[in-house]
């Protein structure tokens, strides 16, 4: 069934590399390390493909839900519940 999963992601912006990957503390919000700074909207835009990235999806799955002033953001992904749960767990698990 296609569901849409949400989870909160921290965000860091002007990273050498864009990354999803590990957690903000020890059962914290997933990391998105993206290359883009936080101007104009250019953070969110990489956040948004760099998610999308990550869980195999197109950009149009991906929505950021609250957060686009901060760093700290919720972001929703339509994935099917069970393969959005499983590769958010292997993200999570996986050091930068």
């Amino acid at each position: 069934m296609l569901g849409a999963m949400r989870f909160p992601v921290r965000v860091k912006p002007g990273a050498s590399r864009d990354l999803v990957a590990g957690t903000h503390g020890t059962d914290g919000p997933l990391v998105v390390a993206v290359r883009a700074r936080a101007v104009e909207g250019r953070a969110n835009a990489a956040v948004v493909e760099a998610v999308a990235q990550a869980f195999g999806v197109r950009r149009s799955a991906v929505r950021l839900v609250r957060g686009t002033t901060g760093r700290d953001k919720l972001v929703e992904v339509d994935l099917p519940d069970q393969e959005a749960a499983r590769r958010l767990t292997e993200l999570r698990s996986a050091g930068p």
